[in-house]
């Protein structure tokens, strides 16, 4: 399941800076060192923390069935979609909050428009500090060792909008498990089958729902949505949109890094990986 994990490393090893890391504007400290992980591990300068709250939320929803909705919470103010699964509440999109930090893929490499565009299809990419609304040292500082990088348990808000949290491990372990259909104690939770049902029927790389033609299977059977937003590296280089997503966890690995989710387009599974946290990745928030 990790095979396209193991590309990064490789390609990386060819000079394609695959590094996985991120340089954010208004970060507080500087320098960094490797955190490998079996997805081939990172390096990372320091990203940019931000105490800013959530304002809206952006992506793109494809549903088919599941319990989908709106909610006036869900992007602070302005109507959201939503999506119940397993008697949880997600946002039916990644966030898309406008914060220090924060960046469209390619943002810097195409014309505004076209920057929007990216926005408004797969929202915003952020590192783990600016993403919790921590200061930029949590990119580096372990949360029980420094009270300005404590995580509120068991839902820490961060830029989510009020009665929203970035999930935890515990939290996408539970989503994984109502789209494959198992139950079990296992945390981080890795699924064979959960992909395929969690990702949007377009918008991903020769993967669409059965009948479609597609090599892959994307059914998108719980009308979560998952897009493939890519992410962002230290030197200012974004990658895989279209083909891979990733998505912030809550849950600490170390100092450096953190647990995320991961999707692929040649992949009916979604596992779960840690990286460093000066990368550039989606955020989905769900409701208390």
């Amino acid at each position: 399941m990790k095979s396209n994990l193991i590309k990064f490393a490789q390609m990386a090893a060819v000079g394609l800076a695959l590094t996985l890391t991120l340089s954010c504007s208004g970060g507080d400290d500087n320098g960094g060192e490797n955190n490998p992980s079996s997805s081939g591990g990172s390096s990372s300068p320091s990203g940019g923390g931000s105490s800013s709250s959530a304002t809206t939320s952006g992506g793109s929803s494809s549903s088919v069935t599941g319990s989908v909705g709106t909610s006036s919470s869900a992007g602070g103010g302005a109507a959201s979609e939503t999506v119940v699964i397993g008697g949880k509440t997600w946002q039916a999109k990644n966030l898309a909050v406008n914060v220090t930090g924060s960046k469209c893929y390619d943002e810097g490499a195409l014309s505004d428009a076209e920057v929007q565009a990216n926005c408004a299809k797969y929202g915003r990419l952020y590192d783990w500090a600016t993403a919790m609304a921590l200061p930029s040292r949590c990119n580096r500082t372990l949360s029980t060792s420094d009270a300005d990088c404590a995580i509120r348990t068991p839902n820490h808000q961060g830029i989510c909008p009020n009665g929203w949290h970035i999930p935890s491990n515990a939290d996408w372990d539970a989503l994984y498990r109502s789209a494959d259909g198992t139950s079990g104690a296992d945390s981080p939770y890795e699924s064979l089958t959960a992909g395929k049902n969690l990702k949007a029927r377009e918008g991903w790389t020769d993967c669409g729902p059965s009948g479609s033609g597609k090599a892959n299977l994307c059914e998108d059977t719980k009308a979560f949505s998952a897009l493939p937003g890519g992410f962002g590296d230290s030197d200012g280089n974004f990658i895989d949109a279209g083909s891979s997503g990733y998505w912030w966890s809550a849950s600490e690995f170390d100092s450096h890094g953190t647990y995320y989710r991961y999707m692929g387009y040649d992949d009916e599974g979604a596992i779960y990986e840690h990286n460093d946290k000066s990368a550039l990745f989606s955020v989905r928030c769900l409701q208390n």
